[in-house]
């Protein structure tokens, strides 16, 4: 499954927030990607606006996974203090997930698949 996230950047944070991504722990580069984490990005707006991206088995999964190791409370916990409107919560728990609406390979694949099915006829 793809998922895509938003989270807002405090503006006064932005340049600090892009150094801490700049050379993120080992540790939790492979945390990540041994919970699930795939083909993972971010995406920042000068207005502090992220956008995250990644591909995972299962979102519920990941973020389980994420939340069981050590690794993951000692960066979320540093981390929250760069977000907005997060009451409470950590980063990984409170973004808002974006609802995919448009995937060019899986409209090409259905197209493509009723465009054979007609030629067959």
């Amino acid at each position: 499954m793809r998922v895509c996230f938003q989270l807002q950047v405090k503006r006064d944070r932005i340049d600090e927030y892009r150094a801490r991504h700049a050379g993120v722990w080992p540790e939790m580069l492979r945390a990540l990607a041994d919970t699930g984490w795939h083909n993972y990005s971010l995406f920042l707006r000068p207005d502090g606006l992220l956008i995250g991206y990644f591909e995972t088995p299962s979102l519920e999964d990941a973020v389980a996974g994420m939340a069981r190791t050590e690794v993951n409370g000692r960066w979320q916990a540093e981390m929250a203090e760069f977000f907005e409107e997060l009451d409470g919560q950590a980063p990984d728990q409170g973004f808002l997930q974006l609802e995919e609406i448009f995937h060019l390979e899986d409209q090409l694949a259905r197209h493509d698949q009723t465009h054979d099915v007609r030629e067959v006829m």
